[in-house]
């Protein structure tokens, strides 16, 4: 009983200090460039004034003109409301960290500061959590409890399964959300054969894809010998680290399997923000938003 307690306690606090850190960067560094980055589904009528000098003619509201005597012109707003759908693969691949923190760890910071983002531009939020299932799912609402749910979903979410299915994901969203939403997809992308799934997403939807890495995906350490396991499979491979030409060549590697990653995406046309656990991911959120603020 007093294991619960305190396992909820702590729990809460990681929520408020999430909150506190996220709303912050959200109201500082991303309140415009969220909402100029993904513009509404449409216009809607606003209301009407008396027509100025320059109006264009195109916009008289005749009607309210005969009615009145006088030019009146129609005024129009961007139909704003929006819904975010953070799909976040929670398989074990993403619980690696290697120095500040892990993949998981950063999702749901990035998760939280888009969340809040969100909420400030009035837009619902939803959640889907994956591995090679869905492991949850949180239809999107608006609202700071809903939000708050969402996180406390992400910080205690135990999954079911070790495994990754993208696919998996990618199939639930099109056959449950069939209305143009805004989708980040936050994965280490340890898995194949999902090119063809984020396409027919993109067609539909404002779809991003946030790829997270570690540092040690690309460069080893000048050490020993060092054993990998395979988080989900439970592969094993031996390396000499010791040894400057084999950590010469799994750089090299590593590097050309990235950049052939992203030319796929560009000629997939999947917009994409590549971060690292050990660096903070501000800079490169806000160089995508000054991106899709050129796009759209």
């Amino acid at each position: 009983m007093e294991q619960s307690k305190e396992r909820l306690k702590e729990l809460q606090e990681r929520i408020r200090h999430v909150e506190i850190r996220s709303k912050r960067m959200a109201s500082e560094l991303f309140s415009g460039e969220y909402h100029s980055s993904f513009k509404g589904k449409g216009i809607e009528f606003s209301h009407v004034r008396e027509y100025q000098y320059g109006d264009d003619v195109r916009a008289v509201d005749w009607n309210t003109s005969a009615r009145k005597s006088e030019l009146y012109v129609k005024l129009f707003s961007e139909e704003r409301e929006r819904s975010l759908l953070l799909v976040v693969d929670a398989s074990a691949s993403m619980l690696f960290g290697s120095k500040k923190q892990s993949k998981k760890n950063l999702a749901i910071e990035v998760c939280a500061v888009l969340g809040f983002s969100a909420l400030q531009n009035n837009d619902k939020v939803g959640l889907l959590v994956f591995t090679n299932q869905i492991e949850t799912y949180i239809p999107p609402r608006k609202g700071r409890h809903h939000l708050l749910m969402i996180l406390e979903e992400l910080l205690r979410l135990e999954p079911q399964s070790r495994n990754t299915s993208i696919n998996a994901a990618l199939s639930f969203i099109r056959f449950m959300r069939k209305r143009q939403e805004i989708i980040f997809l936050l994965t280490d992308l340890v898995d194949s054969e999902y090119e063809k799934g984020m396409k027919l997403l993109n067609m539909r939807h404002d779809f991003i894809l946030v790829h997270l890495s570690d540092p040690l995906d690309t460069m080893l350490p000048l050490s020993g010998v060092i054993d990998f396991e395979e988080p989900e499979t439970g592969a094993r491979l031996t390396i000499d680290a010791a040894s400057r030409a084999t950590v010469a060549r799994y750089r090299t590697e590593q590097l050309r399997q990235y950049d052939e990653l992203r030319q796929r995406l560009r000629r997939m046309r999947i917009d994409s923000i590549f971060l690292d656990t050990d660096r903070s991911f501000i800079g490169d959120l806000n160089t995508f938003f000054r991106y899709r603020e050129r796009k759209v």
